[in-house]
């Protein structure tokens, strides 16, 4: 099972590289608000419904003040061909020590077909213009997912 963090906790900083071997650094985007999203791999059914969700509704993020980070354990070299063949506007991360999955706690074992499997679980953390987690989206719907980051941002 993951280890997620709180609601309330303090964002813990990372700086890993993009799509286009830029470093990017968590703590850089203070004064905005962030959506970090983790998700399991390039290139797969959910993952892409996902990334080409927030392709299409990016604009709308953009307006709301939201800025946007994909992790995935995989390579620059992936996330390169992934962020092409999609055209994702926004920055993904390869994470292939897990360093970040981990301090978010997004990684644990997964019951598939009755079989134990190492996974990272598809969350969103919400983190506000100061750096602390507002909200944690667990129950991603892939296709939809744009609107429950902006409902979870606009809340009251």
């Amino acid at each position: 099972m993951p280890n997620y963090l709180n609601i309330g906790d303090i964002a813990p900083d990372f700086s890993a590289p993009d799509q286009n071997e830029n470093i990017v650094t968590l703590s850089s985007f203070r004064g905005s608000k962030v959506a970090l999203y983790f998700y399991p791999k390039d290139d797969t059914p959910g993952c892409t419904k996902q990334a080409c969700n927030i392709r299409d509704n990016y604009q709308a993020l953009l307006e709301a003040g939201i800025r946007v980070l994909g992790v995935s354990a995989d390579s620059v070299e992936s996330h390169k061909k992934f962020a092409q063949k999609y055209q994702l506007p926004f920055p993904i991360l390869a994470d292939p020590e897990k360093n970040i999955i981990n301090a978010y706690g997004v990684f644990g074992e997964k019951n598939v077909y009755g079989k134990k499997t190492p996974s990272i679980f598809r969350t969103t953390y919400l983190i506000d213009e100061n750096g602390v987690i507002q909200d944690i989206i667990k129950q991603v719907k892939t296709e939809d997912h744009t609107s429950q980051i902006l409902k979870k941002i606009q809340k009251p």
